[in-house]
């Protein structure tokens, strides 16, 4: 086991970094029409710096990073960070999160460049609802990134889809039916409630309405495909692909296989998606700290680590950040 343990006796060994608050979506369950206030390019923490993070945090036994935004592609030369991250000893896994629209000109070089995964977010299969849901994308874009990210040598290619109640959930066997005739890893996501502009959908309900189409059975480990993240994992008889269900909001248990942390493109280390408190490790890196504070950071961020988050109660308001100011 790698990793370092956090006050619950969890194992964290997982470290999400968003690269940049700027979106080239504008998503109607993450930003107003306009956007929103964007960091100073000063504030954001340079690719020398998240480096520095990151040897620190493969030194505690951190193996997995994943790169996030904001949408990451729209950070210049983000190749380059890939090919720095890849050269630190102890980094077995180096993925990234993106809504896909930019994936068909940049996957050959960010597999080149050492990318391990790639996951698209994407949330309907209708051109013009994706437009409604995206105010300015094309789906068109995102299906023809997939494709060329399963031509660079990504496989699998995994689809995170936010279902949203009276939006798209009626295109849950849509999604579902990919798994087969495309061979997709579809993940179906409850959406958490930051603010009153949609409504989440439990994955009781998701798995009662995929059944419609086939019989789900438990998923195994497939070579590290499925992983011991937040999601449990399904397949339809046949099928390539494989369902995942990540359930935050209805699955009491869900907090307990927690294992990662999340730095902020401002280089705030966060211990929990869904609490306020966070540790700066921006100023300690543009004050040229020892790499042994580093690490005593982000092990103080790992111990404060709560044992779960609070969204039942209804008391999660994020005041300090908005979504894309925290990576997802």
């Amino acid at each position: 086991m790698t990793g370092v343990l956090d006050s619950w006796g969890r194992n964290i060994n997982y470290l999400r970094i968003s690269v940049t608050d700027r979106c080239n979506l504008r998503c109607i369950y993450c930003m107003p029409p306009e956007g929103l206030r964007q960091m100073p390019q000063g504030e954001i923490l340079s690719y020398e710096e998240i480096r520095t993070v990151v040897q620190a945090a493969a030194e505690l036994g951190i193996h997995k990073v994943r790169l996030t935004g904001g949408e990451p592609l729209v950070r210049a030369e983000l190749p380059q960070l890939i090919r720095m991250l890849r050269q630190i000893e102890g980094i077995r896994e180096l993925s990234l999160t993106t809504n896909g629209t930019l994936l068909k000109k940049s996957a050959l070089e960010l597999r080149q460049a050492g990318l391990s995964r790639v996951n698209v977010s994407l949330d309907t299969l209708r051109a013009e609802r994706f437009r409604h849901i995206t105010r300015v994308g094309e789906l068109k874009d995102v299906l023809e990134g997939i494709e060329a990210a399963k031509k660079a040598g990504f496989d699998p290619v995994k689809i995170n889809t936010v279902v949203v109640r009276g939006i798209n959930d009626d295109e849950i066997l849509d999604f579902a039916r990919m798994t087969n005739s495309e061979g997709w890893h579809v993940r179906f996501i409850e959406l958490m409630p930051f603010g009153d502009v949609a409504q989440s959908v439990p994955s009781v309900e998701l798995r009662q309405r995929i059944e419609l189409v086939g019989k789900l059975e438990p998923c195994p480990d497939l070579n590290g495909i499925v992983s011991n993240g937040p999601a449990a994992y399904y397949r339809l008889d046949g099928a390539k692909g494989v369902i995942g269900l990540i359930s935050p909001l209805s699955e009491p248990s869900f907090c307990s296989r927690c294992n990662r942390l999340r730095l902020t493109p401002d280089g705030k280390l966060r211990p929990c998606l869904l609490a306020e408190e966070e540790v700066d490790l921006k100023m300690p890196l543009r004050n040229r700290v020892p790499l042994a504070e580093v690490k005593r950071l982000i092990l103080k961020a790992v111990a404060s680590k709560p044992e779960r988050h609070h969204l039942k109660r209804g008391n999660v308001r994020l005041t300090n950040r908005k979504m894309p100011a925290i990576g997802g």
